[in-house]
Order: C-alpha cells, then structure tokens, then sequence
C-alpha cells in the first residue's frame, strides 16, 4: 500500500512537471511575442517602437501626468501587474510561482579611435561583418516555493528584480568593440491566500493572489519611454503550478466556483489553465488574451517571435528577403540570425507541414453539441441556435460541400423572427467568450450584409454599423463585423421588408 502511493505521488508529479514543461512552450512564446518583428531589421519601422506587452516601468515614469502623446497624459504602460485565480487545495499543499521577464541590455557598438578610445556609432562594417547598435534583451526567471499553509497567515513577499552589468566584446583587428550594459531592475512579487469555502473531503477552495510590482525609483518621470524601459520589466507572465492543487477556470467556471470567479480581479495579466484538458495541474497568467489550455501546434518548428502569425508565411516572406536585408536582420540581433539559419536550412517536408493541418473531421456530438446549441445554459459554448440551416450533402472539405449556401440570401431565425441581408438588428455580444473588441459596439444598431455558414456547422452573420461613417466603403471592400446569431437582437417582429430570404 504505501509503495502504491508513492508510486501514485510519483505519476502525480511527472505529470505536473510535464505540464509545466508544455506550458512553458507557451510562455516562451509570449515572453518573445513582438520581440522583433519580420523582416527582423533594425531599420523596419515596426522594430522601431517595441517592449509592447507586459511592460512594468517605474512607478514615477507610469503614473507621470506628463503628456505622452498629442491628446494623452499619463502612460499606457503599468508599474504592476496582478493575477488572481482560484484553486482546489489540501492543507498540507504547496505553491510555485515563477515570475518570467525580459531585462533590457543596450548592444552599443563603438568604433576604435586608434589612439586607444573609441567612439559610440549607430553601424559599424568590418571585413563582411557588419554591427549595429540596438536593444536586445536578456530572459530573467524568478522562483518562490511556499506552503499554502503560510499564505494564509501572511502575504510572502520575494524580490525578483536584476542586477545591472556590462560586457565588452572585441571586433576583429583592433577595429572597435561591442559594450554591452544592462541597468537594475527593482522589483517585488507578493503572494497570499485566502480560503472561500471548505468541500468538506479534506480540502477547500482558495483564491490565490500574486503582485508583481516595479519598485525602482526615477526621479525624472519626463525622460521618454525609451529610458524608462532601461528600468522595466518586459512581457512580465508569471507560472503557477504546486503540488495538492488543482486550479479552476476563471473563462469557464463551474456553477459552484462562478460566484467566486467574478470576484477575481486581474489587472494587466490573463490567468489561464494550462496543460491538458480536463485538468488543472498549471495556469498561465500572461500579458495577452490567450484561451484555456494554449499550445503551441506541434507543426510550429520554431520561434518566429510573432506567435499570433502564420509560420508558413513567415517563413517564406522571410526566404524571399534580399541578400542585403538579411545581411541587415543578422547584424541586427541573434535572435533574427537564428530565425535566419533555421529557415534557410528548413527541409522540404518541414514546409510541407506547415502548410496546414486538419485536426478532426468528426463532427461535434454528445454533450459539446448539447453546449453549443443551448447558449442560455451557464456552462454553455457559444453556438449557433438549434434552427441553423443545414449543410450541403457533402462534407465541407469534399468537391459540392458548400452548393445551395448563399451568404445573400440565405436566412436563419432569431428569437423567431427570420433575419437575412438587409435585416436591421441590435448587436448583444455574449457576456462569455466574445471579441473583447465586440464588447465595446453592444447595445449598436447595425444592418446585415450575409450570413455565412461556418465549416464547423455553426453560423455567422456579417453586418456594417448604421452610424459607421465608412460603412459604404467596407461594403463595397466586403469588411464586415461578424457576430453569432444569439449575439443579435431583431429590431423587427417580422422578416425585413425588402430583404431577400433563403431556407428559414
């Protein structure tokens, strides 16, 4: 019996440790996201502005009532960041968090001057290398190890900043060098603990907070972003994982945590479960919208450091890069010269895999498809109504799967009124699992311009704002938002005058 529990606590852990070890795939992904964009040069004007998620400056610098910009005072960028999530625990339970940033490092390259000084310059050429002056980045990690039992009596408080420094690189010949330095940062994670409620088989439910704040100082907040990142952490994410716990979705919680999901408050970060479905070993609270349980497609064969982007094309923009670019994007960062070298030596089968991947062709039954079609239900999926029309005879990826679809005449009901092109309509984007940029048009009235079938089955009808002044110009374009058929709300008791109509 006890060489059986041990051999269970065993299996519990490596399956911890392996989603943590996925999971981090992911974080490596938002740690580098935006880093720098294609075509990797110094000279792109998108690498130009960059740190552009998860930026932690000073609080003097952040919370300056300076102007930023014509028209704005203050600073979009924060001197804290806060994740609250909840989990299922025992009382003999364990935390790990890590904190995970980037610290800036200025690369300056200094041509030598002969008299044995030398001099900062922006590019400097010798034999077939050439160096540029830029801003890299160097990845810092931080660990705290507590007992749950000792957050709930206090907060634990653990500094996670970095000590500046400086690096000098010799060129070739005596002709100059590459200094290298790196500013401190200062900074501070707090975690603490609260129990909600006990289940009553030897654990309780726990909201667990953690806040990582910039405590470094700078006197003058006028200096511009670029001296204040010199002091910033950047893409700040932080993992969470332990051992006797098990972490509950905040997207999609149950009916029994939903209260308590509500009252979690996350300012600047994203808390989400990682690992495999169906569990809760891990979460991920990230600077940017991600859903739970993310992964990297196992297709991906490395980091292009935009991970909201296509490798495939990427990666052939990328190849078709003049000599002289490429020449630019290596002297720029190693990082780009990495990307360089694994894409130019990339075999064809790899690219042949990136071309895309289906990853079932089953449709959705069972109690997913009971989900998606009652919409009203508190754990639902957003979905389409049970009235949707049917597919063609053939399977959507099969030659004829999408004859007698019309997107301009075809209709669908809505709370028992036919809606198709021309129908005027309120838009009602879902409380769970809508475009955070839908959010902003509810309440908008809107006309609809088609309906589209998905190739899941599932509906979605594009339509163009009344007081859009562009609206005009989209259609004539075919740019439309798009929004479910349980997001609209008929502004008639009956079908559209005037408006075509399709299959019901």
């Amino acid at each position: 019996m006890v060489d059986g529990t041990a051999r269970s606590g065993c299996a519990a852990l490596a399956s911890r440790d392996e989603a943590l070890q996925r999971l981090r795939t992911v974080a490596d992904a938002v740690l580098y996201e935006g880093y720098l964009l294609y075509p990797y040069r110094r000279s792109s004007p998108k690498n130009r502005v960059r740190w552009q998620f998860g930026v932690l400056t000073p609080r003097e610098w952040a919370e300056r009532d300076g102007p930023v910009a014509p028209g704005v005072s203050g600073s979009v960028d924060s001197w804290y960041q806060q994740t609250e999530c909840l989990l299922r625990a025992s009382g003999d339970a364990r935390l790990r968090v890590t904190v995970r940033y980037l610290q800036l490092q200025r690369k300056q390259v200094e041509r030598s001057t002969g008299d044995g000084g030398h001099r900062p310059v922006e590019e400097l050429q010798v034999g077939a290398d050439v160096h540029l002056t830029f801003d890299e980045a160097v990845p810092r990690e931080a660990e705290i190890d507590v007992p749950l039992s000792h957050l709930l009596r206090g907060a634990h408080r653990t500094t996670v900043g970095s000590p500046g420094g400086a690096g000098t690189e010799r060129l070739t010949g005596g002709a100059g060098r590459v200094v290298r330095r790196r500013d401190p940062v200062h900074a501070v994670t707090t975690v603490r603990a609260e129990r909600l409620r006990d289940d009553g088989d030897g654990t309780a439910l726990y909201r667990l907070r953690v806040r990582t704040e910039n405590t470094g100082s700078m006197p003058d907040a006028t200096v511009p972003r670029t001296q204040a990142l010199r002091h910033a952490l950047m893409a700040t994410h932080t993992l969470i994982g332990g051992d006797g716990v098990e972490f509950r979705s905040l997207i999609n919680p149950s009916e029994a945590d939903e209260r308590y999901a509500r009252e979690c408050r996350n300012v600047h970060t994203f808390p989400v479960l990682g690992g495999e479905p169906g569990r809760g070993d891990v979460v991920l609270s990230a600077p940017i919208l991600l859903p739970d349980h993310p992964q990297v497609a196992p297709e991906s064969p490395g980091d292009l450091h935009d991970a909201a982007e296509i490798d495939e094309i990427l990666s052939l923009r990328t190849l078709l890069l003049t000599d002289e670019e490429k020449r630019e994007a290596r002297a720029t960062d190693q990082r780009a010269a990495d990307i360089l070298d694994r894409v130019e030596s990339m075999p064809p089968e790899m690219f042949a895999r990136l071309h895309g991947a289906i990853r079932s062709l089953k449709p959705v039954t069972g109690a997913a498809a009971t989900a998606q079609a009652s919409p009203g239900t508190p754990d639902a999926l957003p979905g389409p109504p049970p009235a949707a029309a049917p597919r063609g005879p053939a399977p959507w990826w099969q030659e004829g799967g999408d004859e007698g679809l019309s997107p301009t005449t075809d209709s669908v009901l809505v709370d028992g009124v036919s809606v198709a092109a021309g129908s005027a309509v309120r838009l009602r984007p879902a409380g769970r699992g809508a475009d955070a940029q839908d959010m902003f048009l509810a309440g908008r009235t809107a006309r609809v311009a088609a309906v589209f079938h998905d190739v899941d089955g599932s509906l979605h009808l594009a339509v163009t704002l009344d007081d859009d002044p562009a609206a005009e110009l989209n259609t004539w374009y075919g740019r439309y938002l798009y929004f479910r058929p349980h997001e609209l709300e008929p502004l008639t008791t009956a079908a559209h005058e005037g408006a075509p109509h399709g299959r019901p």
